[in-house]
């Protein structure tokens, strides 16, 4: 067999790792399977890659040199990830995955300027002009997922405000930029690009044109929302190596782009549709809500509790619920939870967890949390499995979570979070909320779960608190 019927059976073989990794990371109990399957899909897929070049470059002047560069490309880029990987807290997860993101989009872009500069090798017209299109879009592509990601890594990461950017006429500026993109596209496509300084001023516009685009889109969201952003950026990511493995003739990168680019946004519609939001708007970067007028409203005083009390009510309960959030994330207090959570149990109380959609900054990061913790997967509820049984609950625990539980998004229209589906954790007998302060949450809005009659605040660090509960309960 010749190097090519290896590579193409190699590249045969990742694809299905990386649809099996897909499949397995749609389960907790497969998720570990899941990323196997993908780690050793990417391994093929390397080696193959990397092979295959190598046999490539004997035609090409400087063999050695171009071995030399891309080893050590690939050691670089081994050893920072490795590094990252080794200090990256699970609370600085969203913005890392954000980043990594960026670097996709910025990879899409220097493939694209690579093909516009080097030209296309076929001599059929219109062969030249569909790699031209493919030069445009996947320059603009990457582009927007390269800004658009170091937004999303700014907001998460709290470097930038989370509240939307509101520029006057906002979304007749992202439908004019894509219009705009449309005719520069077809302009650039009818030019003779080869040596031509004009293809190459206006491919120049195309790129800004789309860096600026993705900037905005994404700072008009809120950063209450930014867990979709950040599945959205993820399916983009996906459709700028699509559009690489077009310009480079790789049928693994248009295959694994298509799978990352399709998983990523079929993400996005479910958890658009979890929050009541519209699809569409996700995409168009009209996902950020307006601001109302500031909230003024006095909802009453709040009332307190310390942790001996907040232990006394969980000793005769006989159902609790806890609703985790990202300030539990940020106080490391899955394991002390796991630990209250075990001793509860122990006692014969029934305790289970509800889980939001968009609970944290990133899909699925509360349930890490918890398996982390060796919290069992068949008490960690979505939802809509839990919604129905607050009126029942004797006690629901509020540990760091906010908007995810603020009654105003059912009862006040003119919220910005009105509409949004949250844990109606406000129907239980009692509620004990975990916060540091009465400040508002990360979607910059009051909630009135804070004032009412069956809730109690319970202030200082989460895992602190809780810890002090277990050792109540001893």
């Amino acid at each position: 067999m010749d190097m090519n019927s290896i590579t193409g059976a190699a590249y045969i073989v990742a694809a299905l790792l990386f649809i099996l990794s897909l499949a397995g990371l749609s389960k907790h109990e497969s998720a570990k399977n899941g990323l196997t399957f993908g780690i050793v899909g990417m391994a093929v897929a390397l080696v193959a890659t990397v092979a295959s070049t190598i046999d490539v470059s004997e035609y090409v002047d400087g063999r050695a040199l171009v071995i030399v560069l891309m080893l050590a490309a690939i050691a670089v880029g081994a050893a920072i990830g490795i590094w990252r990987a080794k200090i990256v807290e699970m609370t600085g997860m969203p913005e890392l995955i954000a980043m990594l993101h960026s670097f996709v989009g910025l990879a899409a872009v220097a493939i694209g300027w690579n093909g516009h500069i080097l030209g296309s090798h076929d001599s059929m017209p219109s062969l030249i002009n569909i790699h031209e299109a493919e030069v445009a879009i996947g320059i603009f592509i990457g582009a927007v997922t390269f800004t658009g990601s170091i937004v999303a890594n700014l907001k998460l990461s709290a470097k930038m405000k989370s509240a939307p950017l509101m520029l006057p006429g906002k979304n007749f500026i992202n439908i004019g930029s894509l219009v705009l993109f449309a005719v520069l596209t077809a302009v650039y496509v009818a030019m003779d690009t080869h040596d031509s300084t004009g293809a190459t001023l206006l491919l120049a516009v195309i790129t800004l044109l789309a860096l600026a685009l993705g900037w905005h889109l994404v700072a008009s969201i809120g950063g209450g929302d930014m867990p979709v952003v950040v599945s959205m950026l993820n399916s983009y990511s996906g459709w700028a190596a699509a559009a690489s493995g077009f310009l480079l003739g790789n049928d693994l990168l248009i295959v694994t782009g298509a799978l990352v680019g399709s998983s990523g946004a079929y993400l996005s519609y479910i958890m658009c549709k979890a929050m009541n939001r519209s699809f569409i708007s996700v995409i168009a970067g009209g996902f950020g809500i307006e601001a109302g007028p500031a909230d003024d409203k006095d909802y009453g005083e709040h009332r307190e509790i310390q942790a001996e009390a907040a232990a006394e009510l969980l000793a005769g309960a006989s159902s609790v619920v806890i609703t985790p959030g990202y300030g539990m994330a940020v106080a490391q207090a899955q394991y002390p939870v796991a630990d209250l959570t075990a001793k509860l149990r122990a006692k014969g109380v029934d305790v289970r967890f509800g889980i939001h959609p968009v609970a944290g900054r990133l899909p699925g990061h509360m349930n890490v949390l918890l398996a982390e913790a060796k919290v069992p997967y068949d008490i960690v509820l979505e939802m809509d499995e839990i919604n129905d049984d607050f009126p029942e609950t004797d006690v629901v625990l509020v540990i760091g979570a906010n908007d995810t539980v603020n009654p105003a998004a059912s009862e006040d229209p003119t919220s910005p979070i009105a509409g949004m589906p949250v844990l109606e954790v406000w129907n239980a007998k009692d509620v004990i909320v975990f916060k540091r302060s009465m400040a508002a949450g990360y979607a910059g809005v009051q909630n009135p779960l804070f004032f009412r009659d069956n809730s109690q605040m319970l202030f200082g660090d989460a895992k602190d608190r809780v810890e002090d509960i277990v050792r109540a309960l001893d």
